[in-house]
C-alpha cells in the first residue's frame, strides 16, 4: 500500500498564529486542550494506517553548495500513513485539529515514492 509523509505547516507571522497569539490566556489554554484531545482522536481513528506517528520539527539548517547556514520554512511536524490513494490520504486531514484548532496553516501530503533502481 502506498505510503504518504504529511508534513504540518505554519509560520510565526501567519494571520492565524496572530489571531491565537492575541486571544486571552485561558482560551488559547481551552483550545490547546481540546486541540490536543482531538489529536490523539484523529490517531485512534487512523492508527492502522499511521506507519511513523512523526513528531514536532525544530529549527532548520540547510546544507548546499555555499555551505550550511540556518533557514525558516513552514514545516512545523510530520507524520507517515499508508492510504490506497493519494486522495484518500489527503482526506484523512480534512478539518484536523492542527489548523481546525491549533494555527496551524495546513497540512501538505505527498507520496513517498520507491527508490529508483532499488
Amino acid at each position: 500500500m502506498p505510503r504518504y509523509l504529511a508534513i504540518y505547516t505554519g509560520t510565526l507571522d501567519s494571520e492565524v498564529q496572530r489571531a491565537w497569539d492575541d486571544l486571552p490566556e485561558a482560551e488559547k489554554a481551552d483550545r490547546s486542550e481540546r486541540a490536543m484531545r482531538g489529536w490523539g482522536q484523529w490517531a485512534e481513528t487512523y492508527r492502522d494506517a499511521i506507519r511513523d506517528p512523526g513528531a514536532p520539527l525544530g529549527k532548520t539548517l540547510l546544507a548546499n553548495p555555499a555551505g550550511i547556514s540556518s533557514i525558516r520554512n513552514t514545516m512545523a511536524a510530520y507524520v507517515i500513513v499508508e492510504a490506497d490513494s493519494h486522495e484518500a490520504a489527503a482526506r484523512m486531514f480534512e478539518n484536523h485539529p492542527h489548523f481546525a484548532l491549533f494555527p496551524g496553516t495546513g497540512v501538505e501530503i505527498m507520496e513517498c515514492l520507491p527508490m529508483p533502481g532499488a
